[in-house]
């Protein structure tokens, strides 16, 4: 397919070329959510006790529920799961976009090399690279530079992989281009800073061989930080994060909602990538905007795709391991989230969509305010302690340790489906418990400020390519 074509198929399957109009549903659900959040500041300046702190009451209920709802639907985990039928075996192609990860690259195809199933395809997508990755590409692998724009000849030392060297256009560009030039039944991206477990490519493909109707499908991602400065605390929180984040995923998932797919590592029918024209190169998070439009997208036209999370596709990916660059990447992770809600607000409510449109997407909506609340309650608790209202504090003390008890409760829980269903471990125990009373009160506050100020990027910022040193992964780690 021609770049014309695959932009013509962008055109005719995103809203955001041919914005619908939008619904009533839609604006009253966003409506109801931001006037809500306004009316909770009203009990801060009349009421006494603990509805002066309602924002908070709102925010722990909601996040409660979520919680619930996650530790419902991920019960079936710890039943016996058959293995997945055997279907005709499809063929992969790993695709890597990279721009200036010679640091990174060399670790993460040898992980890639030494799996069980080995892909068919490698393709290094190189983004306009001025670092080492030519050089590295030739000496190593006697890869010469092809023409700007074209995939070049095999490895003749290693026959899967191909160098497909691009000018600098961003990550989703030179996803696109690789979708254009490869043949293989299934694209699986993957990060230049992380690495697959042996097993994970052939459990991604197994998935897909079991289920025609598949075209999306995401491995679990472990994160591992730099053990540098904040480091190993970054990891710790992170980690955790993770495991309930891929829990509430496969969740979301049996109920028939799932819409983030990891581009860090995805699995793809490629056929369905040309069908809805790729990845928005104008997207701040284009793997989560491509999953909204192939679900849009076999809605409207009556196909039975679906989505999935695979338990037992694992790989390691780099994480932020200081403020400056958490903070960066959950901006641009959330601004692209509102990006994305804004672009698809005509399904918002609409039963069209099943699950994702009556349930996914209206639950999106008020998670567009969440960190709002979040934040307003912390400063209106400020604010009601300063102003010598201190019979807010034994309510809200009390409501506080009820949640954490809460949270505490479900972390256990989580770590034991995790196990069940990745195979991976984590520290429970004392470890467990410390980061459910700490959490609250660190790491989450400035998971807030970091989503707040992805309103900043939503209404005026730009998808940039990051490049987040020191690479975790650098070498082949295992964390347990």
């Amino acid at each position: 397919m021609s770049a014309l074509s695959l932009a013509a198929a962008f055109a005719a399957a995103s809203p955001r070329a041919r914005p619908p109009r939008t619904p009533w549903r839609s604006v009253a659900i966003h409506g109801g959510v931001a006037l809500l959040w306004m009316l909770l500041f009203i009990p801060a300046l009349c009421a006494t006790g603990g509805w002066a702190w309602a924002t908070g009451i709102v925010y722990v209920s909601y996040d409660t529920a979520l919680l619930a709802f996650t530790a419902w639907q991920a019960r079936t985990l710890l039943r016996p799961s058959p293995p997945p039928s055997p279907g005709v075996r499809p063929t992969l192609g790993v695709v890597i976009a990279a721009r200036n990860e010679a640091a990174a690259l060399p670790a993460t195809l040898a992980a890639l090399l030494a799996g069980t199933d080995r892909p068919d395809l490698i393709v290094i997508a190189d983004d306009g690279s001025t670092d080492g990755t030519a050089a590295w590409l030739g000496r190593d692998y006697g890869l010469a530079p092809p023409a700007l724009g074209t995939l070049g000849p095999a490895s003749p030392t290693q026959s899967r992989l191909r160098w497909l060297r691009l000018a600098q256009g961003g990550k989703a560009r030179a996803l696109n281009a690789a979708i254009q030039r490869i043949e293989t039944d299934l694209m699986v991206t993957i990060d230049a800073d992380t690495h697959v477990r042996p097993g994970a490519l052939a459990a991604m493909r197994a998935a897909f061989a079991a289920e025609a109707a598949l075209v999306a499908a995401t491995g679990v991602l472990v994160p591992v930080c730099a053990p540098v400065g904040g480091g190993r605390l970054f990891g710790w929180f992170q980690r955790y994060e993770y495991v309930r984040n891929f829990l509430s995923r496969y969740a979301w998932m049996r109920a028939g909602g799932l819409l983030l797919i990891s581009g860090a590592f995805g699995g793809f029918r490629r056929s369905a990538l040309l069908e809805v024209g790729g990845f928005d190169p104008d997207c701040l998070v284009e793997d989560y905007e491509l999953i909204h439009r192939l679900r849009r997208h076999a809605a409207l036209r009556a196909k039975c795709w679906s989505t999935r999370v695979v338990g037992d596709a694992v790989a390691l990916t780099d994480a932020p391991a200081t403020v400056r660059a958490f903070l960066s990447q959950r901006r641009r992770w959330f601004g692209g989230f509102l990006q994305t809600q804004w672009w698809y607000r005509s399904m918002v409510g609409d039963r069209r969509f099943g699950a994702l449109g009556v349930a996914m997407l209206p639950i999106k909506a008020f998670d567009t305010m969440q960190p709002i609340y979040g934040l307003a309650a912390l400063a209106i608790l400020v604010g009601l302690i300063m102003d010598g209202r201190a019979g807010v504090l034994l309510p809200v003390a009390l409501i506080t340790l009820g949640k954490i008890a809460i949270d505490l409760a479900f972390h256990l829980w989580s770590l034991r489906l995790y196990r069940r269903w990745t195979g991976e471990t984590l520290r429970g125990g004392p470890s467990a418990v410390l980061a459910s009373f700490v959490e609250p009160f660190s790491f989450q506050i400035l998971r807030h400020v970091a989503a707040a100020l992805g309103w900043v990027t939503a209404l005026g910022g730009r998808a940039t390519w990051g490049v987040q040193r020191p690479v975790a992964v650098a070498q082949p780690v295992a964390v347990r």
